[in-house]
């Protein structure tokens, strides 16, 4: 309700003020324009989107595998995780027109980008909930005398499942931010890919309502990346953990 009076508001001000669409467009000329323009806009749409569930899944992978290597050891964790920390302080911006001269394959360059950004949570909170274990259930199952295995898969691992969730809505809009960037450096080398591409070409050719149409488009894809991993947390959490469970009364 209140996004759709903020739209009404947006398009009232813009028709009483007489704002010219070269300066800011109103929603129905957004709408109008994403119509218009969606074949052009569409297969750009596609490629960011690629580009950004790849990143993900690279990230989920690797960051999955390096948190339950860094929980086997406090020494390999504190030998490791700084070089981690710096892939993340380090910003992509700086990074990523080295990257595309690196890498010959722009999309392969473009999903390097979007990884590094989207890498460092899941590391990070995977880690942290392996750590996490309660030790007094850590103490029975060695009581019982558990293998290291069957601590892990029956008490780590699904410990770690509500940190790893949550770093992974974090990635899913990391992944997209990093792809953008990346796609806006290639952009600005005359490098055609995604949706920045198309918004650094409309902002050459003044073409304003084209420019929102493709930021609106990543902007809704962000939002249904973030819907969806809430989703994913919720079915997996829901019968189980506090986070999730309904509270009665």
């Amino acid at each position: 309700m209140i996004l759709i009076l903020g739209l009404a508001a947006w398009e009232v001000a813009v028709r009483a003020g007489q704002v010219p669409v070269y300066i800011l467009p109103g929603p129905m000329v957004i709408a109008q324009t994403l119509v218009r323009d969606w074949t052009t806009l569409y297969p750009s749409l596609l490629v960011t989107v690629l580009i950004t569930l790849g990143a993900l899944a690279a990230a989920t992978v690797l960051g999955v595998l390096i948190a339950v290597l860094f929980a086997q050891s406090k020494w390999i964790e504190l030998s490791f995780f700084p070089y981690a920390v710096i892939l993340q302080v380090t910003p992509i911006v700086a990074i990523a027109p080295l990257i595309i001269i690196w890498v010959r394959d722009t999309a392969t360059a473009l999903l390097i980008c979007a990884w590094i950004v989207s890498f460092f949570p899941i590391v990070s909170n995977t880690t942290l909930g392996l750590n996490s274990t309660d030790h007094n259930l850590l103490n029975l199952l060695e009581l019982y005398g558990a293998s290291r295995r069957q601590v892990f898969w029956y008490l780590r691992l699904p410990s770690a499942l509500p940190y790893f969730l949550g770093g992974l809505r974090i990635s899913g809009g990391l992944a997209l931010i990093g792809a953008v960037v990346a796609e806006f450096v290639a952009g600005s080398g005359g490098i055609q890919s995604g949706l920045a591409y198309r918004i650094l070409e409309s902002g050459y050719q003044l073409n304003i309502p084209r420019m929102f149409a493709a930021l609106f488009m990543i902007t809704g894809t962000g939002i249904l990346i973030f819907v969806v991993l809430t989703l994913v947390n919720h079915f997996a959490l829901r019968r189980w953990h506090e986070s999730a469970v309904r509270r009665e009364g």
